[in-house]
């Protein structure tokens, strides 16, 4: 099934709600994160790994208070009352005077409860290519690491 633009009403999908919730997430909005996630919610990427409402609120909390105008928009939705799977683009900009525009492509794996909130949030995206390979110093050596190993 595929998940269209929702609202956040109840009697949407579970993956319509999430889509919803997550492309109109602001710091005032996380106030409202135990609509959409269960009290013991996992979440995983590739920096963090915790559980509990207030731990989830706290990784979206931190991208708030560490990036500029952070937002999230949801380019497929596909799923069912259980299970759903997510491509995005995050957009934000660094902090800081000489700070720059960035896009992190990447893909979520959310499972539902009965009660059709989040019990587990897995994302997937490559730190490598989306963040690290543009830094100064360490992008150089990535990119070096990555054209050894290509096949040509």
């Amino acid at each position: 099934m595929l998940a269209s633009q929702g609202s956040a009403s109840s009697n949407a999908t579970p993956l319509a709600r999430f889509q919803a919730y997550f492309e109109s997430l602001t710091p005032l909005t996380l106030t409202e994160i135990g609509q959409i996630y269960a009290a013991d919610a996992r979440f995983k990427d590739p920096f963090n790994a915790v559980q509990g409402l207030d731990a989830v609120r706290r990784i979206f909390a931190h991208m708030f208070a560490t990036t500029e105008q952070p937002r999230f928009v949801v380019l497929h939705a596909l799923g069912d009352a259980t299970q759903g799977y997510v491509t995005w683009d995050f957009h934000f900009r660094s902090k800081g005077r000489g700070g720059r525009n960035w896009t992190i492509h990447g893909a979520s794996r959310l499972e539902f409860n009965v009660q059709g909130l989040v019990a587990l949030h897995r994302d997937y995206w490559d730190a490598a290519e989306e963040l690290y390979e543009h830094l100064p110093v360490l992008g150089t050596v990535l990119r070096g690491v990555k054209k050894r190993l290509r096949v040509d």
